[in-house]
C-alpha cells in the first residue's frame, strides 16, 4: 500500500512492484550523481565460476578498451537474486549495466521506467551482425528490446557422473520415461542416491518444468506463465503426478534433506563426491565443474536430455539467457554500449567457450566448445524451446509457486496435489489482477 500527501488529504492505493519501483525512481533519478566519463558500472549478483567468467570478460575488454574502467557493484545474495537487486536499486544505487536472467523481472522494470529501450543501438551498433532476429526478439518486451543476451542454456539437461553411472552397471544414459525410472534400483544398489532434489529454495521446480513441457509442450508453459490456463488445469496436474511417479520410485532423499538441500549441495553431491547419480540444473555448473571440480568434460561426468515421456512433446527443452540491461540511472551509455557490442562477438564467447559456456553470437567458434556445451546448445537449437516457467512469473507469484513445490516435495499424493494446485492458483487470480 502506497500513500500519497495532498493536504487535506492522504490518498493510498495498492501498487505493483513495478508501479513501487516508478515512484521511487522518480525521486532517485534527479539526484544521479555524474560518474567518471571513463567509467563503466555494472551491477553484478553473479557468483562462483560464472562471476569469473564475467570479470575475465570485464577484464578482456578494457585491455582492448583501456581508456574505460569497469566498476563492479557485487551483490551478495542467496536463493533468487531479484530481491537483493530490487533492495539495491531502491536504494539509489545507479549503474549502467545489469545482469538480468528472468524475462519477468525485465518487465517490472520497464513498467517502472528504469530501462533504456535498445532499438537504436541495435542498428547503430549493427548487433545484428552477431545476434539473429530470434535473440532479438527474446529480449523485447511490447516489442520493444531491452536486453542483450551474452549466454544461454539447456535447462532440460541432466548431469551424471561417468565413474558412477559405470559403477551400477547402467552403461548408456536413459532415453525413455521407464527407462529412467528403471535405472534408480540400479543406483540405490550400490549406495548411490539417485537423484539430489535442491528444495531449499527455487532448484526443485526445475523438475516441474520440464515435465509440463513434456506433458503440455510448449503452448500449455506459456498459457500457464501467462495465466490462459489455470494452475488447477488438468495438463498442470499431470505434470506434477509425473514428477510424484518419480519420488514414489524413490528417486530421492527424504524430504526434509531435499529441503534443506540448495542448487550448489546438489551439483557437489553429484559431480563431485558421487554420492547422488543425477543433476537436472543449468549451465552454469558445467561452469562449474570446469573450474572449480577441476573436472574433465565427456571424460569425468556428461550431460544427457531429460527422457522422453510419450506424451508428443518430447522435443522440448526448457532453456535459460542471461543479458545485459541498460539502466536508465548510469552516466555512460556510450561506455555501456561499446561493452554489449563486445560481448556479442568472438573475443567474449572464446572466453565463454573456455569456462564452459555458450555464447549466442554468430561469431562465436563452435569447434571451441567442450563435449557438455555442445550438447547443451545441440539440444536447445534442435529442440522447440520456452523459458524457465519461474522466470516468467510475476514476483510474488513465483514466490507462492516455489513454496507450495515444496509442500509438494512433502506429500506427493492426488489429495495434496490438488491442494498445492489450488494455493498457487488462488495466488494467481491476485497477481494477474
Amino acid at each position: 500500500m502506497a500513500c500519497v500527501s495532498s493536504v487535506p488529504f492522504v490518498v493510498c492505493r495498492r501498487l505493483t512492484p513495478g508501479a513501487v519501483f516508478s515512484a521511487i525512481f522518480s525521486i532517485l533519478l534527479p539526484s544521479a550523481a555524474i560518474a567518471a566519463s571513463n567509467e563503466l558500472v555494472i551491477i553484478d549478483w553473479l557468483s562462483g565460476a560464472e562471476g569469473d567468467t564475467i570479470r575475465a570478460m570485464e577484464s578482456a575488454f578494457q585491455k582492448s578498451h583501456p581508456t574505460i574502467k569497469i566498476r563492479e557493484i557485487s551483490l551478495t545474495v542467496q536463493g533468487d537474486a531479484r530481491g537483493a537487486i530490487r533492495a539495491a536499486l531502491m536504494s539509489g544505487e545507479k549503474a549502467d549495466l545489469l545482469i538480468n536472467t528472468w524475462p519477468a523481472f525485465r518487465a517490472e522494470l520497464v513498467d517502472a521506467g528504469m530501462l533504456r529501450p535498445l532499438d537504436t543501438e541495435w542498428n547503430e551498433y549493427r548487433w545484428s551482425d552477431n545476434l539473429d532476429d530470434e535473440w532479438k526478439r527474446l529480449g523485447q518486451y511490447k516489442g520493444v528490446t531491452y536486453g542483450v543476451t551474452y549466454t544461454f542454456g539447456d535447462r532440460s539437461g541432466i548431469f551424471y557422473r561417468t565413474d558412477v553411472m559405470k559403477k551400477a552397471g547402467i552403461g548408456t544414459p536413459p532415453k525413455t520415461w521407464g527407462e529412467f525410472l528403471g535405472t534408480f534400483g540400479k543406483l540405490r544398489a550400490v549406495g548411490v542416491t539417485p537423484i539430489a532434489i535442491a528444495g531449499k529454495t527455487w532448484a526443485h521446480a526445475e523438475w516441474f518444468e520440464t515435465m509440463l513441457l513434456r506433458v503440455g509442450g510448449v503452448e500449455a508453459s506459456s498459457k500457464l506463465a501467462a495465466h490462459k490456463i489455470a494452475w488447477t488445469d488438468p495438463v498442470v496436474k499431470m505434470a506434477l503426478q509425473m514428477y510424484a511417479e518419480m519420488l514414489k520410485a524413490n528417486c530421492c532423499d527424504d524430504p526434509n534433506r531435499m529441503l534443506a538441500t540448495e542448487w550448489d549441495n546438489a551439483a557437489d553431491e553429484v559431480l563431485k563426491s558421487g554420492t547422488h547419480g543425477y543433476d537436472m540444473i543449468g549451465m552454469w555448473v558445467n561452469n562449474r565443474a570446469k573450474s572449480d571440480y577441476g573436472m574433465k568434460e565427456g571424460v569425468d561426468y556428461a550431460l544427457f536430455q531429460f527422457p522422453s515421456m510419450g506424451f508428443g512433446h518430447d522435443d522440448t527443452t526448457s532453456v535459460d539467457t542471461k543479458e545485459f540491461l541498460a539502466l536508465k540511472s548510469g552516466s555512460n551509455a556510450t561506455a555501456a554500449n561499446q561493452f554489449m557490442t563486445w560481448m556479442t562477438g568472438a573475443e567474449a564467447a572464446a572466453i565463454e567457450a573456455r569456462n564452459g559456456l555458450v555464447s549466442p553470437s554468430s561469431k562465436a567458434d563452435n569447434a571451441l566448445l567442450s563435449p557438455v556445451a555442445t550438447a547443451s546448445s545441440h539440444a536447445v537449437k534442435s529442440s522447440r524451446t520456452q523459458f524457465v516457467l519461474g522466470d516468467l512469473l510475476p514476483g510474488d507469484l513465483v514466490d507462492e509457486y516455489r513454496v507450495q513445490l515444496q509442500h509438494f516435495l512433502q506429500d506427493p499424493s492426488d489429495a495434496n496435489i490438488d491442494r498445492v494446485l489450488a494455493a498457487v492458483e488462488a495466488k494467481a487470480k491476485d497477481s494477474y489482477r
